[in-house]
Parts: structure tokens; sequence; C-alpha cells
């Protein structure tokens, strides 16, 4: 049956089908797809044999909301986390490691017939479709959502309902109108190991998005970059390389970078002796810092900016425009500038 609007009355009915092991055609920003109960041995074979494939290969599991990935990997390394933080919802497929699939939350509703339908070789594809129909009926289905393109095997995915009907309508229950598929290029494959992430399928996003989202940069700005935004800078590389039980160089590899830059600052200026003092003190060696201008390059790199005053901020925002809401005051007050202070104002500073 062809619902042909997708309010709320059809969500919930596709939904309940979901639920009661049927097969439902749904939209997605790329294709449309064919979903069943993940936890329902029967309804996944009956998937199986709408897109006949009998290759025994695990589908993707189809996420509602971006926490419901912890059901499915328990300890998601900070690479994941980051790109689903940031690419979801957006046509990307995680592939992430769960070693022991029967420890995973989702297990807890799933026979183990049922969890070698999505976890293979210790690991788990998850996507998040950018389709508001698809995100409202995968979180009200209530169960572990599985799916693949509405289309038999070898044949082309289908971009709008009526051509996802012509293939598979008379295996499945209902299918979802949410009009033409905006893109019709298939969702970016990702295997993430560690820190480390492999393209296993070019897609909506490429190479070049993907490293730059990958990475997580953060930028702090002052006047001269020689003594409140260095000071932050090596701050946070500290506490946030003890927070994570990593060395400084580690940081890099796992796609943390810190940095630091001045509104009126000169290209390769030192330290100042105030700040590189105060940070001895406190146990940081920053004699390698030199200093560098604010750029619009750096700025659009930075998933945040944390700024000293107002003024750094205005500054900011005239060069980030669009996203300007990247930059925030880094403490609720202005952090005053040291410079020609004594210990004591360097000694403030910091603890600011």
């Amino acid at each position: 049956i062809a619902e042909h609007e997708a309010g709320d009355s059809q969500i919930a009915r596709a939904a309940e089908v979901l639920r009661d092991g049927g097969l439902v055609i749904f939209p997605t920003e790329t294709v449309y797809g064919v979903a069943a109960n993940g936890a329902d041995p029967k309804a996944i074979a009956r998937l199986r044999a709408a897109k006949g494939r009998d290759d025994g290969k695990p589908f993707t599991v189809h996420l509602g909301r971006r926490e419901d990935a912890a059901r499915f990997v328990s300890d998601p390394p900070p690479l994941a986390r980051r790109l689903a933080r940031k690419v979801w919802p957006r046509p990307l497929t995680l592939i992430c490691e769960q070693p022991e699939p029967a420890r995973a939350e989702v297990a807890k509703s799933c026979p183990a017939a049922a969890l070698s339908a999505f976890y293979q070789d210790g690991r788990v594809g998850l996507r998040m479709p950018a389709h508001a129909a698809a995100l409202r009926l995968l979180t009200e289905a209530g169960v572990p959502v599985v799916a693949s393109s509405a289309n038999r095997a070898g044949h082309a995915p289908p971009r709008d309902v009526h051509d996802a009907l012509a293939e598979l309508g008379d295996q499945v229950e209902i299918a979802i109108d949410g009009g033409v598929a905006r893109s019709g290029e298939a969702s970016t494959i990702v295997a993430v190991r560690g820190n480390r992430w492999e393209m296993q399928r070019p897609g909506v996003l490429d190479q070049r998005t993907l490293a730059r989202l990958a990475r997580t940069e953060i930028v702090f700005v002052c006047t001269g970059n020689s003594c409140r935004s260095p000071m932050a800078e090596y701050l946070f590389r500290h506490r946030l390389a003890e927070r994570l039980g990593m060395t400084q160089a580690q940081l890099a590899e796992a796609g943390y970078f810190v940095s630091s830059a001045g509104t009126f600052a000169t290209s390769g200026g030192r330290i100042s002796s105030g700040t590189l003092n105060e940070l001895a003190r406190r146990g940081i060696d920053a004699a390698a810092h030199r200093s560098q201008p604010v750029t619009v390059e750096l700025l659009s790199r930075a998933e945040r900016v944390y700024v000293m005053t107002p003024e750094h901020g205005a500054a900011v925002r005239d060069e980030l425009g669009s996203i300007a809401e990247r930059v925030v005051m880094l403490d609720d007050r202005p952090i005053s500038d040291p410079i020609g202070g004594d210990e004591e104002a360097y000694r403030h500073c910091g603890d600011q």
C-alpha cells in the first residue's frame, strides 16, 4: 500500500508494520530504502528474499537519533564520535568495531540469529539519514531497524516511491512517499578503527571533506598572540592530553589540533616572558611558540574559536560570516591582557 503523504498517521502505521515483522519502503536523502525489524529473524529473512540477496552480507543499521548508536557500539573511539557528531544526519555510513556483539546493549532485545544480520567480524554499519520522514519512522519504530536500497540485487537504486514500488511493491506492506530523493548518490561508507579511518565506498562526501571532518581543531584568539591566547592554547592542550591519557604527540594522531592566533599579530613573534614563566611554573614548556595572525582559513577549520574579549569576538565574527556561531567567549567576563604586568598578573590570567 503506497502512502502518498508522510504524515503522522502514515509514520505511525509504518512503525507498527516494522514492529510486527513487515517490510517498509521509506525515503532517504540519497535513494529509497526498504527496512525490516533487525530483532526479528523472520523479518530479516523476508528482507533478504525481497532483495534477492543470499550472500549473507550484513545490513546497515539505520538510526533515528544520534545517541542510539550507543546501543550498537559500546565503546566508540573519539574519531567515530566526532564524525557522528559533525556529519549525522547526512549520507555517511560508519563501520564501527564491536568485537563482542553479544555485549552490546542491543543484544538484550535481539536473538543471536538476528545479531548476525548486522554484525560481521566484530563490526557494524550505522547510518542516520537526513530525511525528516525517515528519522521519525526510525525513532517511532522502537526496534533496531536494518535497511538496504529498495531494489533487487543488480538493479539501480530508486529515487522515488514509484520506482521503489515497481521493484519491491509486491514484497512490502507499506511505502512512504517522501518525494524525490535529493542526491540520488549513495552514502559514503567509512570504516573506523581506533583513531584511523578508511573510505570503503565513495559517495556524497568525498575524501577531502572527510579528512576535514575527522579533525577537531580549536583556536584561541587574543590581540598579539603572545600572552593570553598562547596561555590558553598550552593549558588546554596539556589538560586535554591528561584527560585522554595521551601524550601531546598522540593528540594530533587522534585528530585533535589546538592553536592560537592574534587579531593584530605578526608572524613568528615569540611568546612573552611572563606567559612563558607562568606556563613553566605549571609544568608546561611553551618556548617553541611563534605568533600568527588570524586568517579566514584558520578560523574556518576550527570547530570552536575561543576569544578573550567581546572586541576579539566581533573582529573574528566579521571574518566568519555564516559560521560565526563557532565563536565563543572563553570566560563569562573579559580576560585582561597581562602584558607589562608582574608575576601575579600572569598568574591571575592563567587562573582565569
